[in-house]
């Protein structure tokens, strides 16, 4: 049979045994221990691989998933021939889920096709975006699409269904230093949606307060809905049947 471990992508891995729970309790004479890895055998001359005397393995800076192999050569007594066995490891490379959170909403809209329509959704995403931008985080517009809404006792209403994402980006590559939690993604996106969240909330209170009458185009209010949706990177994928001690890695 095989052991299946899993291993943080570019972290080390945890300490993996060439013995079995019978093996440690023994004495062993001269054991000698082999490991090979899908690219053939290793050493310790990698800079990327430890293995002790005792034939315990470490793994640096982890990438390549696969079988791994231990072959341990041992004797029980000084008199006796040599015995081995050989251990499988099956060691999976896994990262976390990047997650971001999709939003819909709708507002009442000027009349279909018109351009005031298309004007509306690009000056709504040019403000999201510019709220949550010192968070290195970014809105897209998923799809805006206009339709004609017959509502209970009553009639017809122009409206656009919005739906837009919004996720974290990596400040490393967007040149911005900052400190520990602020530079945690999730706490960003997070940061981010209570952004968005406060952002339509304040549109509601504002018609409330205001006298004038309503414009042609605005946001009615309890339309906004949010869902956290986790997606790995390309060639990773989620699935809790195959990897049941791991089921939320990628």
């Amino acid at each position: 049979f095989s052991v299946k471990v899993y291993v943080k992508l570019n972290h080390n891995s945890p300490r993996i045994l060439c013995l079995t729970n019978h093996l440690r309790n023994l004495e062993l004479i001269d054991p000698k221990f082999q490991w090979n890895a899908p690219g053939g055998g290793l050493s310790s001359e990698n800079s990327s691989v430890e293995i002790s005397p005792t034939g315990t393995l470490i793994l640096r800076n982890f990438k390549l998933s696969g079988v791994y192999t231990c072959s341990i050569f041992y004797k029980l007594t000084a008199m006796q021939p040599y015995k081995n066995l050989s251990i499988k490891y099956l060691i999976y490379a896994y990262s976390d889920p990047k997650a971001y959170y999709e939003f819909t909403a709708r507002y009442h809209a000027a009349p279909c096709n018109n351009y005031y329509n298309a004007y509306f959704e690009r000056t709504l995403i040019q403000i999201l975006n510019k709220l949550v931008d010192e968070l290195s985080c970014e809105v897209t517009l998923i799809k805006a699409e206009c339709h004609h809404v017959k509502m209970q006792r009553g009639g017809l209403q122009n409206e656009i269904f919005f739906t837009f994402s919004v996720a974290s980006l990596d400040r490393e590559k967007h040149n911005r230093l900052c400190q520990e939690s602020a530079c945690d993604a999730f706490h960003r996106l997070n940061k981010a949606k209570h952004l968005i969240e406060r952002f339509f909330k304040q549109q509601v209170e504002v018609s409330r307060k205001s006298s004038e009458p309503l414009p042609e185009i605005y946001y009615i209010e309890g339309t906004l809905q949010m869902v956290q949706i986790d997606r790995c990177y390309p060639g990773y994928g989620i699935n809790a049947l195959i990897h049941p001690d791991c089921p939320q890695c990628c």
